[in-house]
């Protein structure tokens, strides 16, 4: 008989004896009256990255969606299991979120994996393959206009992933009025895994620059 992981069950009760009452009422809050959070936040799934982690937050403050290299698909209207474009809907329309930031990090396995493969995308699996075909507009961008040193080109392709993510969100016709209109912000970012840093893009030249936060007091 299977059982379900232990580590998983001892770091329940870790975390109902320490995070849930830390939060405690923020729980009961949510609960009660719904979320309300003001990011959307698009993230890769690989596990070395968390948003809630790397931005600090606690429960109810991000609506985070988690795909294979932190992808957007554009806008389509055929018939289909569109996973992350519901959940961006859902974001937009529904909570109404005020930012939506693509996160992107470094040595991205999907990106690898698109790379290696950009002959044959295929070769990496049924549905990987097919997912990561999404980078072929990004590589082709990249090629025709670099905006990054070619020093590392995992790099620069996790780069123009991001940037082929955030043109691809505005595909979304309720996407692209709540920009035109001021109330939506498109954002991208890139999240260092061994060192921590940040990377937020620059939306007039989409270089991505470390962030700068404010000392933090012991």
């Amino acid at each position: 008989m299977l059982t379900f992981p232990a580590e998983l069950i001892e770091g329940y009760g870790r975390y109902l004896n320490k995070g849930f009452v830390r939060y405690k009422e923020t729980h009961e809050r949510l609960a009660v009256y719904g979320q309300k959070p003001d990011v959307l936040v698009i993230s890769c799934c690989d596990s070395r990255v968390t948003p809630e982690g790397i931005f600090n937050v606690g429960p109810g403050e991000l609506f985070v969606v988690r795909n294979v290299a932190n992808l957007v698909p554009s806008y389509e209207e055929t018939e289909g299991q569109h996973g992350t474009s519901a959940a961006i809907e859902f974001a937009v329309n529904g909570l109404q979120v005020k930012h939506i930031v693509v996160l992107g990090h470094g040595q991205c396995g999907g990106v690898k994996a698109f790379r290696e493969n950009a002959n044959n995308p295929m070769a990496t699996g049924e549905f990987i393959g097919r997912w990561i075909k999404l980078l072929e507009p990004a590589a082709i961008a990249m090629a025709c206009m670099p905006v990054d040193k070619a020093d590392d080109p995992q790099l620069a392709m996790e780069y123009a992933g991001i940037r082929q993510s955030l043109k691809n969100l505005l595909t979304f016709p309720f996407i692209k009025h709540s920009v035109q209109s001021g109330v939506l912000n498109l954002h991208g970012a890139w999240f260092d895994i061994g060192s921590g840093e940040l990377r937020v893009m620059d939306p007039e030249n989409q270089r991505f620059d470390t962030a700068a936060p404010d000392p933090v007091s012991n």
